[in-house]
């Protein structure tokens, strides 16, 4: 039977959460239900994307607090079947506004990072506040998910709920299209240099992503042909810049800024590298795996080694190891993973997976 699936965000930024509720989207509508999403404010480089196969809703919401009657009303007003809310604070405000709201409908909340590291430097009365809404807003919910083991236990300590209250389900990562040979030229261009030791990192310039530690580690290459490509935008773009000139590669480092589609660098590149503090999961990870592009990761307290299967599929380095990173990138450029063999474990991601996991859970 058909249902009314509404996704709850906070907008449509081009972030990684964004992209999953999208993928997913298509899938539970390729399977005959209907999705609308709900946002905040309907805004970010993902919005038109949405709209142009998805009804998006306008909370027009500028803070958290005004969301449980927002959402209330809304609630009200479309009755979904279900209401999935990504990432904290919406994932435990979700449950209060359904019940706010007089209209029961089964509420899925997942997280998507590690909280306890993504809001460790906040403070202890935020860390009291977030537990305690956690421990609330959890419970008022139909289903709770974290997107690898990791954030499972995480969310899970937080909360105080046992770890069996949670269920885990992967990111899907999406089989993108063969690029067209305009954007391979595209991307080539960027290069502006032999292949060989082209080496790529995806994702928005945020302290989380700890680019410099990449940049440090790159510039410790023994190799003068080597290019580091950052594709990705953010307010960190200025110092790593200035850090690459105070380190004397600005010459072999190229800022491409944000693409919506980065597959024509996987495929372009020689190797990725994500020099992360930490991930809830890492889907860049698996978007480079299904180029056949080896991987070098910092092993986060969650997500990479998973997805790596404990270094099966790529090198894992230390967190925070400059040296180590540069050792690893050296060491796959010489010796990379075969690219089937990643294609293969790629495929373990497929949407078609998550989405079966998530109506499943809905008894769908």
């Amino acid at each position: 039977m058909s249902k009314l699936i509404s996704v709850l965000l906070p907008d449509l930024r081009g972030g990684g959460v964004e992209r999953i509720r999208i993928v997913l989207a298509h899938e539970f509508s390729r399977v005959g239900h209907d999705v609308e999403f709900v946002l905040m404010k309907a805004r970010g480089e993902l919005l038109h994307e949405a709209k142009a196969s998805f009804p998006v809703i306008d909370l027009a919401t500028h803070r958290a607090r005004g969301m449980p009657l927002a959402l209330a009303r809304y609630l009200r007003h479309r009755r979904p079947d279900t209401l999935l809310a990504a990432m904290w604070p919406l994932s435990v405000i979700a449950p209060v506004a359904t019940r706010l709201s007089g209209h029961r409908c089964e509420v899925v909340v997942s997280e998507h990072n590690t909280l306890s590291v993504q809001y460790r430097d906040w403070g202890r009365l935020h860390r009291g506040l977030m537990r305690a809404s956690m421990a609330l807003g959890y419970r008022l919910a139909d289903h709770r998910l974290g997107v690898s083991t990791g954030v499972v236990e995480d969310i899970a300590r937080m909360s105080g709920l046992g770890s069996d209250a949670f269920d885990m389900v992967h990111n899907p990562v999406p089989p993108r299209s063969a690029p067209a040979p305009e954007a391979i030229e595209a991307a080539e261009a960027l290069w502006d240099g032999p292949s060989g030791a082209r080496v790529v990192t995806v994702g928005s310039m945020k302290a989380q992503k700890n680019h410099s530690l990449l940049l440090r580690a790159f510039a410790r290459l023994d190799r003068p042909d080597a290019r580091l490509m950052f594709v990705g935008d953010g307010k960190g773009r200025d110092e790593l810049a200035s850090l690459a000139r105070e380190l004397g590669v600005a010459d072999r480092v190229i800022l491409a800024g944000f693409h919506p589609d980065p597959k024509p660098f996987y495929q372009t590149a020689d190797l990725f590298a994500l020099s992360s503090n930490y991930e809830g999961f890492g889907n860049v990870i698996v978007e480079a795996m299904a180029c056949g592009t080896p991987v070098v990761s910092t092993d986060c307290p969650s997500g990479p080694g998973e997805i790596l299967d404990g270094g099966k599929f790529g090198r894992l380095v230390p967190v925070g190891d400059v040296e180590a990173m540069g050792s690893a990138i050296a060491a796959t450029l010489d010796e990379p993973a075969p690219s089937e063999q990643l294609k293969v474990r790629a495929a373990d991601f497929h949407p078609a997976k998550a989405a079966k996991a998530y109506l499943d859970l809905l008894g769908v």
